[in-house]
């Protein structure tokens, strides 16, 4: 397999840009070389490896690419790094969930000497999927089963309960209007089933940032599974209240990562399970 540097940094540029026209600007070359590039690619490799939709989509064998093609640019920038420090950083592309990103993430980010990340946000229990096809090198994931080719740490679990302002908890569960963060989030609808409620019964808002559906429970809109960390001043003032004392639920979180033998990938990591450690239970 003859793969020329040049053609998967261009792989990369046209996943991470979403087409062939962005990966073309972002490489300062036409979208003619970029196109050339991906097809001798797939020439030498035998195989389709990007599908020209819109935003462009990788095939299972380009997704098996890729992570070689996120691979060989760590490697070559830690190499680099390691010749002459000031010259260039790292950067790290990693996948969190909202609710850590709204709480206790961003400080494990901060201070990382020669390296930035690319933070892609996407429910914890649908992040390892962006690990598979090379989108991201490390995971902040719900899935306690290693990805293929990667390592597992446990960070601790985050701790949701059942809120509301008075008026809606006063409600009965099968008529109180319901706050979810998206199609995915299935912490009310695990509630609601497990108190015997059919979780389509109530009304239902979607709000997709995490403030934002903190925000919407304690203006009213609603009840949901609000994070510990986001409710204490809410609870102790008494904007909110709870559904029912003492009902919770813990969604355990893990770091998964590439195992590979990066500077780079290792300082973020050891920072994230540090924070996470400190953090989260």
């Amino acid at each position: 397999m003859d793969v020329h540097l040049d053609q998967l940094r261009t792989l990369i540029a046209v996943v991470d840009g979403g087409s062939f026209e962005a990966a073309a600007r972002t490489m300062t070359v036409t979208p003619s070389a970029v196109s050339q590039r991906i097809k001798a690619l797939e020439g030498q490799i035998g195989r389709v490896l990007v599908l020209r939709s819109k935003p462009a989509r990788l095939t299972e064998s380009g997704a098996v690419l890729m992570r070689l093609a996120r691979q060989l640019e760590l490697l070559e920038r830690d190499t680099v790094a390691a010749l002459d420090p000031g010259l260039s950083s790292t950067n790290i592309p990693l996948v969190a969930n909202a609710d850590s990103l709204a709480t206790w993430l961003l400080p494990a980010l901060v201070g990382l000497d020669g390296v930035t990340v690319d933070v892609v946000r996407e429910d914890q229990g649908h992040s390892t999927d962006l690990l598979r096809d090379g989108t991201v090198m490390a995971a902040i994931t719900s899935v306690p089963e290693a990805v293929q080719g990667c390592t597992v740490t446990s960070l601790g679990s985050m701790t949701y309960r059942p809120l509301g302002v008075p008026v809606i908890a006063a409600l009965p569960l099968d008529s109180a209007p319901v706050v979810v963060f998206d199609r995915k989030d299935e912490l009310q609808d695990d509630y609601l089933r497990s108190r015997g409620v059919d979780p389509s019964a109530p009304p239902r808002h979607h709000i997709p940032g995490s403030n934002a559906f903190v925000d919407a429970i304690a203006l009213g809109l609603g009840w949901g599974m609000v994070p510990d960390l986001q409710s204490h001043e809410l609870l102790e003032n008494g904007t909110l209240v709870e559904l029912e004392p003492g009902a919770a639920a813990s969604v355990a979180l893990y770091w998964q990562q590439w195992a590979l033998d990066s500077a780079a990938l290792g300082a973020v990591a050891a920072s994230v399970q540090r924070e996470a450690r400190a953090t989260l239970r």
